[in-house]
């Protein structure tokens, strides 16, 4: 796959009753792979038997293999931390130095279906990229929080679990990622995270 641009417009469902989950979903196409999604929360990657306050996403589309990612709610996405990976289909595993100061040293190592990714911040919260030695994908939100758009370009040997990865963690809460964000949301994951005891 050669150099690939798309975006993924936002759409809320309407909530009709109060049982009713409130939905956001991001949806395009992606160059030659058709339509994607991504689902926050996605109810199908939470199980009855989890705890509460745990929260899903996930990528779905034509060509692209489904991936998702749970962990603790905060803001409305699952935080990294104590999170579940899954992509293709298989269990997933990830890590990340907190106590480091650079974007570099704070990426995660992300192990999925044989391949080694790092995941990080770029430049500042609403930008990202996830590479590995064949391929990059840049992603970027038109805003900090519940974007309008989110807009991505493929570049090198990039393939479907690749965009799929990319595209997931757009649905997972990642502003720790920097050492500033870490500090600027610290008070707030410490209080969230006291609210799920009550």
């Amino acid at each position: 796959m050669s150099t690939i641009s798309f975006a993924l417009q936002r759409h809320t469902n309407t909530v009709t009753s109060r049982e009713q989950a409130h939905l956001t979903f991001w949806r395009g196409t992606v160059g030659r792979l058709g339509s994607v999604e991504l689902i926050v929360p996605a109810l199908e990657v939470v199980s009855t038997s989890d705890p509460r306050g745990i929260v899903g996403a996930m990528v779905t589309g034509d060509s692209l293999p489904t991936s998702s990612f749970k962990g603790l709610r905060y803001g409305g996405l699952p935080r990294m931390a104590e999170g579940k990976l899954n992509v293709a289909g298989q269990h997933a595993s990830f890590t990340r130095k907190t106590l480091r100061i650079s974007r570099r040293a704070r990426a995660l190592k992300i192990w999925a279906v044989g391949r080694e990714y790092r995941y990080r911040e770029e430049g500042n919260r609403r930008h990202h990229v996830l590479e590995r030695p064949e391929s990059q994908v840049t992603m970027a939100r038109s805003s900090g929080v519940n974007p309008e758009n989110i807009s991505g370009t493929a570049y090198g040997a990039v393939d479907s679990v690749d965009l799929s990865v990319a595209i997931l963690f757009e649905g997972v809460y990642t502003r720790n990622l920097s050492f500033r964000g870490a500090v600027i949301s610290a008070p707030g994951r410490f209080l969230d995270a006291l609210s799920t005891l009550s």
